[in-house]
């Protein structure tokens, strides 16, 4: 029966193509010929003997037995199912779906969609987006259409009533649209917001990681300072041991060399007595120390929002009278009115210690590398040495005990300093400078020299390797002599217009740089001496109260007086190059590369940004404003790279970035 089917029949000669068994003909075939054998063989009309089944299997067996369609089964046998359908697929199906399969990770973290329109809305709402110009296009056409429509001819024509309702279901379309891009502007701004508050907090991260990288330099800096020291004390006691030895190694002088006759007598008489008198260059000398430079510059600061408050340190007691530092997050050095003097490490807000020796009141100071300089209202000048502290800027925090706890650091902000060990400091002294008649009240030293001014109406240039004054310049005596010189009243002593005050100092503020020196005085004349002639060569007029602050550099000399004023003048020419004013005298000024700071009276910093050319508020007053308190007024200011230190008349100190 199977052998009379002509649909049934397996083509031997057929060629592998559509009529071969692996062709969708050829398996619907052979499918259809596996179905009727089997239905044979199970149905009730099947044949006993079983011979259609073995003839079947025979013409399959002779099918397979074709070396055509052996390679073609054992391709497909290594072929898996979904490369076999993928091989009757053409070249532009193949592309598509490459270009739009997924991996199944990203299916299955797809993120969440919090908006209530579908992707196609959102294609249709911003796709095609019409430019402004198309807009201002279509509005004026409808504009004339609508002109056009409302003639009387055609309102009662129900072709327009169609038309105002297609126009009106455009413009829903159009506003539900505007609704859509509306939407998607704002999950637009809510996305950037999300990115700007992760990257927030990664830069905090970060921020934290460069604090702690800055803190470990701070300890190596420390270690290789004390290193050196070490070092230099080794070399010193061995060089002190090859003296001695070579001492010992000179012959003795033998018994008969001791006889001497009566001349020889007179004649060592005389010459003993001379050669025991000290010679000049035998004379010892109080040398300066060694300058140890910082071999890195902390930069944590920059990375701060101007205005940013670092730290706040409750330092004295009374009001703050002077104030330095070296580098941002290094030494700070605060004077205040209850007699104190104090050295702080601004890393770790921590006290290293209390520097003794003057009598009273430390006025002015200055801080330059390791060597720091007072002046006080003993009329005394102090040089100290602060990497001779013997401080440990580890503390209690790192490798102690709770019991060993020093007290060095603060436990709270709120809490009262804890005072530092005592003896930490002993070692830093190293001369004292006298020869004022008065207080101090100025100084300043670059190098080996220092230039000091003092209420007995002169100054002093001082020898730092020698440890001694080398030349005295009157200032009333240059006032005089510049008087009859030029025969004007610009170089005469000037009484000012204000009443004198009690801060008021005769000189308030003076600075050195190699044979130039800019001193301003209570007449309110900035002057400019030639160290080597001591003469005064030029003399600023502006001023109209004593001069308490300045500061130049190669171009600029910027003053700071009582008058309320900030003078900016040009040392080339002499003359004012900027000036503004304040509501309150002027107690201490600064500037570095960027920025002007002064104290003006306020509990907040002044600074004005030269770049910018603006004015703006820093300091505590600000913040406690907002919470119903009042800061104190800030009295002295320092500004170092953006780094800046204030001092209040309560005795607290606050690091900002500026």
């Amino acid at each position: 029966m199977a052998d009379s089917d002509p649909n049934n029949a397996i083509h031997d000669d057929a060629p592998l193509g559509e009529d071969s068994i692996l062709s969708p003909r050829g398996l619907e075939a052979f499918t259809r010929k596996v179905t009727t054998t089997a239905s044979h063989l199970v149905g009730p009309g099947a044949d006993p003997s079983g011979n259609h089944y073995h003839n079947a299997m025979a013409q399959v067996h002779r099918q397979l037995k074709k070396p055509g369609i052996q390679r073609g089964m054992f391709t497909m046998a290594r072929t898996t199912p979904t490369d076999l359908v993928r091989s009757k697929f053409s070249t532009a199906e193949i592309q598509s779906r490459a270009l739009s399969y997924l991996p199944d990770d990203m299916l299955q973290n797809l993120p969440e969609n919090g908006s209530a329109y579908s992707l196609f809305q959102g294609f249709q709402a911003t796709f095609p987006e019409l430019s402004h110009d198309d807009k201002k296009h279509r509005r004026k056409v409808s504009r004339g259409r609508k002109m056009l429509d409302d003639s009387p001819s055609t309102t009662n024509n129900p072709h327009h009533l169609h038309k105002l309702k297609k126009e009106r279901s455009s413009l829903m379309h159009e506003l539900e649209m505007l609704s859509i891009r509306k939407n998607m502007a704002s999950s637009e701004i809510h996305e950037i917001d999300n990115k700007i508050a992760n990257l927030a907090g990664m830069r905090r991260i970060i921020l934290e990681r460069l604090a702690g990288l800055e803190q470990e330099e701070a300890l190596l800096e420390h270690d290789i300072v004390d290193m050196e020291g070490r070092i230099d004390d080794a070399q010193t006691l061995v060089d002190e041991a090859e003296s001695i030895a070579a001492a010992a190694d000179t012959p003795n002088k033998s018994d008969d060399d001791d006889l001497v006759t009566d001349q020889d007598a007179d004649e060592f008489m005389s010459k003993s007595i001379y050669e025991k008198l000290p010679s000049a260059s035998g004379t010892p000398t109080k040398r300066r120390p060694k300058t140890m430079k910082r071999k890195s510059m902390p930069i944590l600061h920059e990375h701060f929002e101007p205005g940013f408050m670092i730290r706040e340190i409750k330092a004295h007691a009374d009001n703050i009278t002077a104030l330095d530092f070296d580098v941002p997050f290094g030494t700070l050095v605060s004077a205040s009115m209850d007699d104190s003097v104090k050295v702080w490490d601004l890393n770790a807000g921590r006290c290293i210690g209390m520097l003794e020796g003057h009598t009273a009141s430390v006025r002015t100071l200055q801080v330059e590398d390791n060597i720091l300089a007072t002046g006080s209202m003993d009329a005394t000048i102090r040089l100290w040495d602060l990497s001779r502290a013997h401080y440990d800027p580890q503390g209690s925090q790192f490798g102690r005990d709770d019991e060993d706890d020093d007290g060095m650091a603060f436990e709270n902000p709120d809490d009262q300093p804890v005072d530092p060990p005592e003896g930490s400091m002993a070692d830093c002294p190293l001369f004292t400078l006298e020869a004022h008649m008065d207080e101090i009240t100025a100084l300043h030293f670059r190098g080996d020299v220092m230039v000091s001014g003092s209420a007995d109406k002169t100054l002093r240039q001082w020898d730092l390797v020698k440890g001694r004054c080398v030349q005295t310049l009157d200032v009333m005596w240059a006032a005089a002599q510049a008087s009859v010189s030029i025969s004007t009243g610009e170089g005469t002593w000037r009484q000012t217009n204000r009443p004198a005050t009690q801060s008021a100092t005769f000189v308030g503020a003076l600075q050195v740089f190699e044979s130039a020196l800019a001193c301003g005085t209570a007449d309110g004349m900035v002057r400019l001496w030639d160290l080597r002639s001591g003469q005064v060569h030029r003399s600023l007029v502006g001023h109209t109260g004593p001069v308490t602050c300045l500061q130049f550099d190669d171009v600029h000399l910027v003053t700071g007086s009582l008058d309320r004023s900030i003078r900016i003048w040009d040392l080339r020419t002499g003359s004012i190059f900027d000036a503004y004013a304040y509501d309150n005298p002027v107690t201490s000024m600064m500037f570095d590369s960027r920025r002007i700071v002064s104290a003006a009276g306020e509990d907040v910093v002044k600074v004005y940004d030269k770049m910018e050319s603006r004015q703006w508020d820093c300091g505590a007053g600000i913040s406690e404003s907002d919470g119903g308190r009042t800061a104190a007024v800030v009295e002295r200011v320092r500004i170092k790279d953006g780094y800046l230190i204030e001092g209040r008349r309560n005795g607290i100190v606050g690091a900002w970035a500026c």
